[in-house]
């Protein structure tokens, strides 16, 4: 088995809605670090598992636009509470969904506090 991970790390600010979460409800920071896993059994014709530098690329825009902002203010998380599963989720699906195949082994998002 072959594995690939790429990790950076970004800092953002969110509130949480719909409780009483306490301070957690008051807008403040945490610091991210989103690692992206790719896995594959063989490796393609040239002896790679994936192109590193264009997951690098992606995931380095990925910390551009939600590096330093407030969650609860962009439109993917409208409705949501931004927490660290939903947060997940939408970095995946904007990371990972050009490169989905079979060779895709783990995602994860840690949350490292404030």
């Amino acid at each position: 088995m072959y594995t690939v991970a790429v990790k950076k790390d970004l800092i953002a600010q969110h509130y949480l809605i719909g409780g009483d979460w306490g301070v957690e409800n008051d807008p403040h920071s945490h610091h991210y670090v989103i690692e992206v896993r790719l896995e594959a059994a063989d490796l393609d014709q040239h002896g790679y598992l994936v192109d590193i530098v264009k997951i690098e690329t992606e995931l380095d825009s990925i910390i551009d636009y939600f590096g330093d902002s407030m969650l609860n203010d962009l439109f993917e998380f409208e409705g949501l509470n931004p927490s660290i599963e939903h947060f997940s989720r939408i970095v995946c699906e904007k990371l990972l969904v050009p490169y989905y195949s079979p060779r895709i082994g783990s995602f994860y998002c840690q949350d490292l506090g404030k």
